[in-house]
């Protein structure tokens, strides 16, 4: 009997360490249970913070935005800034979880793993993925990814770099050498392409996220070659300062660096998620996370993602006048479906075919995965 009444009190110790002593405040959402406002908790998790100016900068902004709209009291949102693709991401979507945040955000696609696992161990949370592309494979309900077609605003962007160089030559800084990237560098190719056969796309690989002396760097290296207009997809306004410093265009990703080059930026290739985030959160305040689509797509109509207003002053009146009818024609035929990025035939840098002629590539997600570097582009080594 005595045995028995001491493994009763080790069985109940051991409850009482993993529920009530734990600290645990996880409360997740319920289909068709609302929750009050000043009870809701939201957790973002992002690769580097806001000082970047650039890629988180931007997320964090919308975060705010959001917040402002809902009517959510910034106290109640949680921000783990500077998180590694690691599996520290999975520890800070667990502390998330275990504060009580009912619906976490991620914004970087090297987390994808980790919030898949730290998912499956907190069905009742919801969670949102930036860049990710698993969701729906997963099977995991709670689970969503959100992205945007932001090829077609790389594209823009390079019918304005197609019409503004003098001597036929761009830059284009790419951090890795990686799916997104290379989506981005292929629309802005074919972009530029579409308004100038004479045009020669230069771009350098940085194999680095975010490095604002390297990034700088790579930008003064291609204004070298004679690239008078650069773009980037990279994270700092380390190229933005050095177009203003050499007399080249730059056309920043992700947010305004006019402040800190306002006689180089052009416009710029830009996101606004808080649409998005909004319906999330909305949605879950609602009890209604099965609204939350599994895979999102964000596009020029419904404002996820945009061309920044072009600064026509720095043109000259005729080639601001070519810019800006063929840059509303080309988001006029995206809009309405009668032109894509991807048209063929289009080759990769091998002569391998990767759209035949008179075919055309949508991607299946949100996240892109035409990623191949295509031929015609000349890259920097």
């Amino acid at each position: 009997m005595k045995k028995i009444c001491v493994l009763l009190f080790i069985f109940m110790l051991i409850s009482v360490i993993f529920t009530g002593c734990s600290g645990s405040q996880v409360t997740g959402v319920k289909e068709g249970t609302k929750i009050d406002k000043k009870d809701l908790k939201i957790g973002f998790v992002h690769y580097s913070d806001p000082s970047d100016q650039g890629y988180t900068y931007n997320h964090n902004k919308a975060t705010w935005k959001m917040a402002e709209e809902l009517g959510i009291d910034k106290s109640q949102i949680i921000n783990k800034y500077n998180v590694p693709d690691t599996a520290q991401a999975a520890t800070a979507f667990r502390e998330l979880a275990e504060d009580g945040c009912q619906i976490i955000f991620s914004t970087s696609h090297g987390h994808e793993d980790y919030l898949l696992e730290v998912a499956f161990e907190y069905p009742s949370v919801v969670f949102c993925h930036f860049s990710g592309v698993k969701a729906k494979s997963s099977g995991l309900k709670n689970v969503h990814n959100y992205f945007g077609d932001i090829a077609q605003v790389r594209y823009l962007s390079g019918v304005v770099s197609g019409l503004t160089t003098k001597t036929n030559k761009i830059g284009y800084v790419c951090a890795m050498d990686y799916t997104e990237v290379n989506n981005g560098l292929d629309a802005y190719y074919l972009g530029a392409k579409s308004v100038n056969e004479k045009i020669q796309v230069n771009a350098t690989y940085l194999n680095k996220w975010y490095d604002p002396a390297l990034e700088g760097q790579a930008t003064k290296s291609l204004i070298d070659m004679g690239c008078d207009v650069v773009s980037h997809h990279a994270d700092s306004t380390a190229g933005a300062a050095v177009c203003q410093e050499n007399g080249a265009y730059f056309i920043p990703y992700n947010s305004d660096m006019s402040k800190v080059a306002p006689k180089a930026v052009l416009t710029g290739v830009r996101w606004d998620t808080s649409k998005y985030l909004i319906m999330a959160v909305q949605n879950v305040l609602d009890g209604t996370p099965s609204k939350i689509p599994v895979d999102y797509t964000g596009t020029l109509k419904n404002g996820m993602i945009y061309l920044d207003k072009i600064n026509y002053s720095l043109l000259d009146k005729a080639t601001a006048k070519k810019v800006k009818k063929a840059v509303e024609s080309c988001k006029n035929e995206f809009e309405t479906k009668k032109k894509y990025v991807f048209e063929g035939p289009l080759y990769n840098r091998d002569g391998k075919e990767l759209v035949k002629a008179g075919e055309v590539f949508v991607e299946p997600k949100s996240s892109p995965s035409f990623g191949e570097v295509l031929q015609g582009i000349n890259i920097k080594k």
